[in-house]
C-alpha cells in the first residue's frame, strides 16, 4: 500500500496528498534546489536524471531531463514558478515533453507541519478532461509514490 493519496476533482483537478517524516522546510528544499531534486526525482526505473536545471524564484525556470538506461529513449519537463513561499507554498506551471509537450499543468503544492513531519498536498489544474484522463491514464501514482518514498530517505538522511 502505498503512503500517497490521489483524488480527483471536477473534471480538470488532481490532488495528491502525502506525509513525509521531515519539517516543512527540509521538504520545500528538496522541491527546489537541484542537488536534493537529483537524489529523488529519478523517474522511472531504469532511467536516469542528466539535466536537472533550476532556477527557484517567482518568474525562474526548471528543466528536468530523463534518459534510459541505454540512452534510447528521452524526456522532459519544464516549466516555471510563480509562487515561492518557503517553507509553505509553492505555484508553478509545468509541461512534459514526450518529445511533444503536452498542455500546461498549473500546480499548487502546501507544505504543512504535522505530527513532526510534514503533509504535503499538491493540487494539479489541467486543461481539460481528456488531458487530465491522459495524465492519469499513464499510472503516474505509483511512479511518484516511488519517487516520494525516495524524497523521505533524502530528507531524513539531512
Amino acid at each position: 500500500m502505498t503512503r500517497l493519496t490521489l483524488e480527483t476533482t471536477g473534471d480538470r483537478q488532481v490532488t495528491v496528498t502525502r506525509a513525509f517524516a521531515a519539517p516543512p522546510d527540509a521538504v520545500f528544499r528538496a522541491h527546489t534546489e537541484a542537488e536534493l531534486i537529483r537524489r529523488w526525482m529519478v523517474g522511472p526505473d531504469g532511467w536516469s536524471m542528466p539535466v536537472c536545471e533550476i532556477d527557484a524564484r517567482p518568474g525562474g525556470a526548471f528543466r528536468y531531463g530523463y534518459a534510459d538506461a541505454d540512452g534510447g529513449q528521452w524526456f522532459e519537463i519544464t516549466g516555471t514558478f510563480q509562487t515561492l513561499d518557503r517553507p509553505g507554498r509553492i505555484e508553478h506551471v509545468e509541461r512534459m515533453h514526450m518529445p511533444d509537450p503536452t498542455p500546461e499543468n498549473e500546480i499548487v503544492t502546501t507544505f504543512e507541519p504535522k505530527d513532526g513531519g510534514t503533509w504535503m498536498t499538491m493540487t494539479m489544474t489541467l486543461p481539460d478532461a481528456a488531458t487530465r484522463e491522459a495524465m492519469l491514464a499513464t499510472g503516474m501514482e505509483g511512479g511518484m509514490e516511488m519517487s516520494y518514498a525516495q524524497l523521505d530517505r533524502v530528507v531524513g538522511a539531512g
